[in-house]
């Protein structure tokens, strides 16, 4: 299992905020955008992303911590994504020969149950993909191109394996049910026929298109449409355009995975934007009207005198378009009061007059 912590550069004990930090300044390096014709940088990029998805999420964190206490199986562990092992990797082997050791002979389930239909069409597997998107993209929505590697029914034989004209017959040894039994001390075990390797048919004449596989190799491209306000980790599910069935069942899903770059000016906080506002000691004491910038341009943003460094200021409807499409979050506008670096003579003196016309002590509060 990788280190999904080292990846990010982070202590095991890393905040939500300190993970935050980290993935938003290695993002910002490795980005695609950032190292056109780098293949190493896409793959340190995908890297990065997997490990914050992956940490940023308090169940799936918890998830990829607990199989790396009981050794890490399998990579990616606690991802949760369609096709994805999940945190107990091998562990599904282990379900399968439980399940085949309590199968009798009688019914091939527990109680006599009735065996699962080999011959039956089955669901193809899902897809699921990653998309770079800059911040921008991400917030007005996008359509983007998406090209997968997968299998689609055979054409020529539409999926059944056998050579047109011909079709599957049932398997001999096992009349069709997939599965034979074994005796083992007191008790029968199943396990794949070996005739029709499990599948519960044999193909005399295979399809010389596909090799009796039922389906072909290719490459398909797909223009995606991500919709305004797309986080981090969005998935977007375009039905039937994953794996090909089997035996004329329906195809998976493909599901695209967004990749935003973070914004030099906002922080995203759920639906709402937050942007750090810098405002002079002078327009912070005495009040001003500021313009701060939104996603659809500038707004004038009243400063109230007396303010204080860190104060928020809320303005509605102005943060991210929301993905159900019930309009947008806030703007939160956070003062952060600059003090001069540098004083001429003139505003020198006039600093030590005002001093000397404060009576607050700041740190009164400290000894009381």
């Amino acid at each position: 299992m990788d280190d999904l912590y080292k990846t990010l550069g982070v202590a095991k004990t890393a905040t939500d905020d300190e993970i935050k930090k980290a993935y938003r300044k290695l993002a910002r390096k490795h980005h695609p955008d950032a190292n056109p014709g780098d293949p190493k940088a896409e793959e340190r990029f995908k890297e990065i992303s997997h490990a914050h998805d992956v940490l940023s999420d308090a169940a799936k964190r918890r998830d990829y911590d607990a199989a790396q206490r009981m050794g890490g199986f399998g990579r990616g562990a606690g991802n949760g994504g369609p096709g994805d092992a999940g945190a107990a990797g091998g562990f599904g082997d282990f379900a399968d020969l439980f399940g085949s050791i309590f199968r009798s002979g009688r019914g091939g389930g527990p109680g006599g149950a009735r065996p699962q239909d080999r011959n039956a069409p089955r669901r193809g597997g899902d897809i699921e993909v990653e998309v770079g998107l800059s911040f921008e993209q991400a917030m007005q929505g996008a359509e983007v191109p998406v090209t997968v590697d997968k299998h689609e029914t055979c054409a020529s034989c539409s999926g059944s394996g056998a050579k047109p004209g011909t079709s599957p017959r049932l398997c001999p040894d096992c009349k069709g049910r997939g599965v034979r039994g074994r005796e083992l001390g007191g008790f029968s075990m199943s396990e794949p026929c070996p005739r029709c390797a499990g599948n519960g048919t044999v193909i005399d004449d295979p399809c010389p298109t596909c090799g009796g596989s039922g389906s072909v190799a290719g490459r398909k491209t797909y223009k995606v449409r991500i919709p305004p306000g797309a986080k981090e980790g969005t998935k977007v599910r375009l039905r039937g355009k994953g794996q090909a069935g089997l035996r004329g069942g329906p195809a998976g899903d493909l599901f695209v995975v967004t990749r935003v770059t973070p914004s030099r000016l906002f922080d995203r906080e759920g639906d709402d934007l937050t942007i750090q506002v810098p405002v002079s000691f002078a327009e912070a004491a005495l009040g001003a009207h500021v313009e701060v910038p939104t996603l659809d341009g500038r707004v004038k943003l009243r400063v109230p005198a007396g303010s204080q460094d860190g104060k928020a200021l809320r303005v509605p409807g102005k943060g991210a378009p929301k993905l159900n499409g019930s309009g947008s979050g806030d703007l939160i506008a956070r003062i952060r009061v600059q003090v001069p670096g540098a004083l001429d003579e003139a505003q020198r003196e006039a600093l030590e007059r005002f001093a000397e016309l404060d009576p607050v002590n700041p740190r009164e509060g400290l000894f009381s």
